[in-house]
């Protein structure tokens, strides 16, 4: 393949010039500036952010395709770039108090959440095997040294060393996928794998089967599926509060965004395979995030737990192969992200000093003593739960109804009564929050500016797409139709 930087489509990649420019700008800065000056660089991130965002959905209506067809633009890659720049923006918005407040004013920090960010959107936008891995080494990379970024504390480094062990373990099972579908193909590019299944010319179809095996255990670990799940409860717990909800939301969408793009473009002859494959997932994921969630006495562990289940739940869809499937894992992902982000938002609004409140008993009281934000914590567990009018309540409606339209009528059920049995650990929060007598030592000051606008617009969020979810439903549809030919 002859790739020349002369005949790149620069359109295409702006996002990505714009997004990397930021991340080397925020580095070439932090050693000149003040300890004042570091404190605006999270600020200077997050300009550089909604910029992309800017350059992304002015690029919106014009499918491009660049570097010998390796990336493109369509509506699904700037779909998927929105959401990952809304969690970099909501991570952003929620960290500017918390590293001042533990000392983590590094430029390193806003740095690499823009180069991981910039790995997901390579991720959604690849249509070459290569380029989709090496976005996942840019994100995992970057996720590696945020989650130790506690340096001082054991806990921190422990959890940057379990995910660095076991992320390139799973980054094996990648490139020997990788290696066996070229085997099996003669090609890693997407389209091409798809026309040599197409015409019946593969190579060895007991390769081209192993090869996605092995890519469907690397993507499983990336998304926390059972039983894949392991380093998920323990990383999530060690590293800093802002990484972890990054981490929850961001890894998990830029990972189903590249498993929609490999499965739904790369390999749909082969969805009677796969498909076997994740309905057997989502249903342990499902069930064991959702069980153990339950014992668990720290909100960070509990929302660990409950995250292995949120990936059952948009398994689920991606088992169903379908068009309203893939839309809604879309839907699905923009939920999560608000609803996520706000309660770890509320967390963090909680804290003092550099004592955080992670026990579950903790949160008695807090709707009694600072009632918005005890209002904002159950609105997202609410969320969390499914309950109606929010937007949890329409994604999981979204998931299932996808479900039954494609006669998998035992998975819907299943996923429904998992539904159920978490509504009882996220209504447990609410229950204390509201039904038992308020801790005395709970912070009544005012919740800093930054804080307070992420934790406004992640409401909002979580509020318009449960009100009027038709609209971005809509959107949702057409962003995949480019997937599925």
């Amino acid at each position: 393949m002859d790739i020349s930087l002369a005949q790149a489509s620069w359109g295409a990649v702006l996002p990505l010039i714009l997004l990397g420019g930021t991340g080397l700008l925020v580095l070439v800065l932090d050693p000149v500036l003040s300890p004042e000056g570091r404190d605006r660089l999270p600020a200077l991130s997050l300009v550089g952010v909604l910029t992309t965002a800017g350059a992304v959905l002015s690029c919106w209506p014009r499918p491009q395709v660049a570097f010998g067809g390796m990336l493109v633009t369509d509506q699904f890659t700037a779909s998927c770039s929105l959401i990952f720049l809304l969690v970099a923006a909501l991570t952003l918005l929620i960290s500017m108090g918390y590293i001042r407040r533990t000392g983590l004013e590094h430029g390193e920090y806003s740095a690499l959440l823009i180069f991981a960010t910039l790995g997901m959107i390579v991720m959604a936008g690849s249509l070459d095997l290569i380029t989709i891995f090496l976005g996942l080494e840019t994100l995992s990379i970057s996720l590696y040294i945020l989650a130790g970024f506690l340096r001082e504390q054991a806990r921190s480094n422990e959890s940057a060393l379990k995910y660095l062990l076991l992320g390139a373990f799973a980054s094996g099972f990648l490139l020997y996928g990788i290696a066996f579908v070229y085997g099996a193909t003669g090609s890693t590019n997407l389209v091409r794998v798809r026309e040599v299944l197409a015409l019946g010319r593969v190579h060895s179809p007991l390769l081209l089967t192993i090869g996605m095996g092995l890519l469907v255990v690397g993507f499983a670990f990336k998304v926390a599926a059972v039983p894949f799940h392991m380093w998920a409860p323990d990383v999530y717990e060690g590293a800093p509060t802002t990484v972890t909800a990054f981490m929850i939301a961001g890894t998990k969408a830029a990972a189903f965004a590249a498993f929609l793009r490999l499965l739904m473009m790369g390999l749909p002859a082969l969805q009677l395979e796969w498909s076997r494959v994740l309905w057997v997932l989502a249903i342990l994921s499902m069930t064991l995030g959702n069980v153990v969630a339950i014992a668990q006495t720290q909100i960070k562990r509990m929302l660990a737990y409950s995250s292995i289940a949120h990936a059952g739940y948009l398994l689920v869809a991606l088992v169903t192969g379908s068009k309203l499937g893939s839309a809604s894992i879309l839907f699905y992902l923009v939920a999560y992200t608000c609803m996520n982000l706000g309660a770890f938002g509320v967390m963090l609004a909680l804290a003092k000093g550099n004592q955080e409140r992670l026990a579950i008993q903790d949160y008695a009281g807090l709707g009694l003593r600072r009632p918005v934000l005890g209002a904002a914590m159950a609105l997202f567990m609410f969320s969390l739960a499914g309950v109606p009018p929010t937007a949890g309540f329409m994604g999981k409606l979204y998931i299932f109804s996808a479900a039954v339209q494609t006669h998998q009528i035992a998975l819907a059920v299943i996923g429904v009564l998992n539904s159920v049995v978490s509504a009882f650990y996220y209504l447990r929060v609410t229950v204390l929050m509201y039904m038992s007598p308020g801790a005395p030592d709970i912070p009544a000051e005012r919740t800093a500016p930054a804080l307070a606008v992420a934790l406004a617009l992640a409401a909002l969020g979580t509020l318009l797409l449960g009100l009027v979810p038709s609209s971005f439903l809509e959107a949702a549809l057409r962003s995949v139709a480019p997937l599925l030919g």
